[in-house]
């Protein structure tokens, strides 16, 4: 799926929040903190990583790619 950002960036737990991958910003860091979130095929540890357009998050079956 493309998303594509408002502004400059968007923090990682927003853009799962907001995808609804995420029920809460807590849910959102737990999958984070449980090393389940790819950025650009690394793992990301960051909650607050600020994505831009370009970048490609995976996540279960979520391929997300940032506009």
């Amino acid at each position: 799926m493309k998303y594509k950002i408002e502004g400059e960036y968007i923090e990682l737990i927003g853009l799962l929040k907001r995808l609804n991958i995420a029920e809460s910003g807590g849910q959102a860091k737990m999958m984070v903190n449980d090393e389940c979130v790819l950025r650009n095929g690394e793992v990301e540890l960051r909650k607050r990583a600020k994505l831009r357009p370009g970048d490609v998050i995976e996540i279960f079956e979520h391929r997300i790619e940032l506009e």
